[in-house]
């Protein structure tokens, strides 16, 4: 699949770390580096902007190497990017650490995911299908 992008970035587009892997890392884009404290939160720029096709989103998402040892995660996770957005794509990191982290130009900061989505028509009806597992929810099976 091919989609349109414009880098204003300093750094390649965003690639895979492997051929299998899902995701494609997203970049910092700052002229300064960033200093998150403690239960900080901060937009970082990622310098890309995409035009993807009609059916398809793009979702950022949190790098788990950063999520284990330092504690940074994304809000709004996974983020989506509509078809229809032409801004620039942008990162909500979070540290959830108790120490600060330091967010430089060009840090792997989150990855991206192209995934197919589904339109829906809403039919509505006065009742469901019954199924073994019901309302049931919120661990109502009792096992983590």
């Amino acid at each position: 699949m091919e989609i349109k992008i414009v880098n204003r970035s300093r750094h390649p587009l965003p690639a895979r770390a492997t051929d299998l892997s899902a995701g494609m890392d997203l970049r910092a884009n700052v002229d300064a580096p960033i200093v998150l404290g403690p239960l900080e939160r901060a937009l970082v720029p990622t310098g890309l902007y995409i035009a993807l096709p009609p059916g398809f989103e793009a979702q950022v998402r949190p790098r788990s190497g950063l999520a284990l040892k330092k504690g940074i995660g994304l809000l709004n996770a996974p983020g989506t990017i509509d078809a229809d957005y032409r801004g620039e794509i942008g990162v909500i990191l979070v540290n959830l650490s108790a120490e600060p982290f330091t967010v430089a130009d060009g840090d792997r900061i989150a990855q991206l995911v192209v995934a197919r989505h589904e339109r829906v028509t809403w039919q509505p009806v006065e009742t469901l299908d019954e199924t073994e597992r019901g309302a049931g929810g919120f661990g109502h099976t009792g096992q983590l």
